[in-house]
């Protein structure tokens, strides 16, 4: 990345600051945000030094960067962002996991829409009650158990299919995600050993792996069988929430539809709390 990058990105957050928020008077301020003088202060470095490093005339050090990171109370995601724009790897290097303020909010707002939140690796970090409602997820034991792309590749749902088409350009997307996050977090260990274990169990992931295919559009479609023996065929559309670096998909039926109906009949019967955060071991 060119050192302006970096430098838009520090500007951007710096005028995104609430100066309140890092415990600076907010009174009497003509422009938002923090001055460069608070930052450097904040930093440990000079306000002339920010000034050189937002206009691309300074490279930072990865001290720096962290200095900066810490000062601005800016999120992991925007953190291992800085770190990526400045040339290097985040310090801990790890997938960002906490349900941001953001994905909770869509969850709870959409409670009448199936809706999962997954972290950069694919593993799901949350549920809403829609979900659950499905019937769709069980509890194996396997290491990902809770990890999206490993539920595809190596243990599949029995009650959850795809036309060939759907399940194609399903994969794809997996394998895309997966790939951008290990070039983002080059040292999680956790996603390192999933990608190795899904390359060495799955010929379809290791085949996309090596053969990349661009990704067209983030969404297909699955047919989910209930319990009762009754389904339902929904869209899943894949959703960026940049802030927290997750995902969500959104299910969703053709308005009018009888899936519509038989969807609408199904979340309406949910009970439980809106929001469900999931770890590795399940829900809970």
């Amino acid at each position: 990345m060119e050192r302006h990058d970096f430098g838009a990105a520090v500007r951007r957050l710096r005028e995104g600051t609430d100066p309140a928020s890092v415990g600076l008077p907010a009174g009497g301020r003509r422009v938002p945000g923090l001055r460069r003088e608070e930052l450097g202060e904040l930093a440990g470095t000079s306000a002339d030094y920010v000034r050189r490093l937002e206009q691309g005339r300074s490279h930072p050090s990865a001290g720096v960067v962290k200095a900066i990171a810490r000062a601005l109370q800016v999120s992991r995601a925007d953190y291992e962002r800085l770190s990526a724009l400045a040339g290097y790897a985040a310090a801990d290097g790890q997938v960002p996991t906490d349900l941001g303020p953001g994905a909770t909010r869509l969850l709870e707002r959409f409670s009448d829409t199936p809706m999962i939140v997954t972290d950069a690796a694919m593993n799901v970090v949350a549920v809403n009650s829609g979900f659950l409602a499905l019937e769709h997820w069980d509890l194996p034991g396997d290491r990902w158990e809770w990890n999206v792309a490993w539920r595809i590749f190596c243990h599949p749902f029995a009650a959850f299919q795809q036309p060939e088409p759907d399940a194609a350009r399903h994969e794809t997307i997996q394998a895309a995600q997966l790939r951008a996050a290990l070039l983002r977090y080059p040292g999680d260990a956790s996603l390192a050993a999933l990608v190795d274990e899904l390359r060495t169990r799955s010929r379809r992931f290791d085949t996309l792996w090596r053969e990349p295919r661009p990704v067209a559009a983030y969404e297909s479609s699955a047919t989910f069988t209930q319990s009762d023996g009754d389904s339902v065929t929904l869209v899943g559309n894949l959703l960026a929430i940049p802030g927290d670096d997750l995902a969500a998909v959104m299910l969703t039926a053709a308005p009018g539809s009888r899936d519509a109906a038989r969807l609408a009949e199904v979340v309406g019967a949910a009970d439980g709390r809106a929001v469900v955060e999931v770890g590795q071991a399940g829900p809970g």
